[in-house]
Order: C-alpha cells, then structure tokens, then sequence
C-alpha cells in the first residue's frame, strides 16, 4: 500500500485525536468506529469504504464495554487501519489487519493507564507543595501518552504494514505480556472498588452479594443481573418515597394539632 506523506500524517493525527478525545479532553466526538471509518474514508478518498468498514467495526464493538478502567480492543484505531488499507487493497484485507492493531492497543492501554499512575501521584506532590504550575504542566502528560498509544500503532501500521504489527506482538516476551493481562485485570477491580467507595455499598451489603451470588455461581448474565438489580432499587426507590411521604403526613398533623393548642 502506498501513501503519501500528507496521508500518513494525517492518519497518524487522526488517530491521536481521537483517542485523547476519547478520554473526554475535550470529548467532541462520540467514540464510534463508524465516525473515525467516515474521517479516515475522507482523508483516503473513499468516503463509502470509510462507512462500510466502520459500520462493519461498529458491529464488533456492540455489548463490548470498558468497565471499572479495564482495558478493551481499540476498536476505534481498528476502523481507522482498516478502512486505510480497505481503501487500498480491499474491505476485507483492510479488517485483517486493523484486528491487531486493535489488540495491541490493549496491551498500550495498560502500559499509559500504569504511567498515568505515577503522573497524578508526582502532581499530588506539586499540589501539596504549592506548586501549581508545574502541576498543571505535568497532567498535560496524561493525554499525551493516550494519544501516543493510538497514533504510534497507526504510524507503524501505514508505513511498515501488518507485518510490523504481528512481529512487535510476537516479539513481546510472554511473561510481559503476563504482566500486562494481570495488571489490566487489577485496573478493572480498582475502578469498581473507587465506585463502590463513593456508593452507600455498606447500606445495601446484602443486594451487593445478591448480585455477586447472581454473576457468579449462577452464571446470570450481567443484562439479566440489571434488571433484577434495577428491580430492587426500584422498590427500595418507592419504599423510601412512602416512607417520606408518611414522615411529611406525621409532621403537618404534629403541626396542625400544634396551631390548634
């Protein structure tokens, strides 16, 4: 495949935009592979192939979701090299090889979200010493390592191929790539304990271990664990408004037998 250097720039730069935009700075666009297909089929001149092979992205990202911070395939990268090399070489070509590069974006996503780590705790640090410029100037590096780890696989991709792609893959050392899984894993179990933490969990313990016991020994389906979950916080919704509704009943009979005294 051969493109210009005006192209593979701009592809490498769409591909930086949209995944620090993704991260919500300043969140213009709604992350759906299909929008990235329709500006990668722009830069290509194939605005049809851009939605054909988006639309077709789209469909393998449906009920895939990153929750608690875990890390998911960068479906949107994918839309952007397979519609790429679908505009040169064919639909299906194009998804062959966007698919990796959609893998290896988990394994860069676990790498940035571990560097952000260290970045928040150094502006921490600035924060409590008054520092605030150099703590400003710091958190710039968040969105900065999130773009990198979508543009890097693009610019390797456009210029050096699949290829390139497969071998960093294989090249990783399997107790690297060990590392990565656990630590995407323990990134997803932080996430929902920070949600937990700011959630009255303590109050209604017992409908958290309900849905565990759901999930996991009776293997319900996380969309069937919401609605009964949804089922019980609505009852515990209306149990409370007739409770409310009874302590504003008591409270205007208190005062009426007051005003009568």
């Amino acid at each position: 495949m051969h493109l210009t250097v005006i192209q593979i720039i701009m592809l490498t730069l769409l591909a930086f935009i949209k995944h620090v935009d993704y991260y919500g700075i300043p969140m213009l666009f709604v992350n759906y592979p299909v929008f990235w297909g329709l500006f990668t089929g722009i830069i290509m001149g194939d605005i049809k192939t851009g939605l054909v092979v988006g639309g077709t992205v789209q469909l393998m990202l449906l009920g895939v979701a990153g929750f608690g911070g875990s890390s998911v395939p960068d479906y949107g990268t994918t839309a952007i090299i397979a519609t790429a090399f679908g505009a040169a070489v064919g639909k299906q070509a194009g998804l062959a090889i966007g698919l990796p590069v959609g893998m290896l974006g988990v394994q860069l996503d676990v790498i940035v979200k571990i560097l952000n780590g260290f970045v928040v705790k150094k502006s921490q640090e600035y924060n409590n010493n008054h520092q605030y410029k150099k703590m400003n100037a710091i958190l710039w590096l968040g969105p900065l390592f999130f773009g990198l780890s979508a543009a890097i696989p693009v610019f390797i991709s456009v210029t050096l191929g699949q290829a390139a792609v497969n071998f960093i893959l294989k090249s990783l050392p399997s107790w690297f790539m060990g590392g990565l899984t656990l630590a995407g894993k323990l990134l997803s179990a932080v996430g929902i304990a920070m949600l937990l933490k700011y959630m009255p969990a303590a109050k209604y313990i017992n409908y958290l271990l309900i849905g565990f016991f759901f999930a996991a020994f009776l293997k319900v389906p996380i969309i069937g664990v919401a609605i009964f979950g949804f089922a019980l916080a609505f009852a515990v919704y209306k149990q409370a408004e007739k409770e409310g509704e009874w302590k504003k009943s008591l409270q205007n009979t208190q005062s009426f037998v007051g005003e009568d005294e």
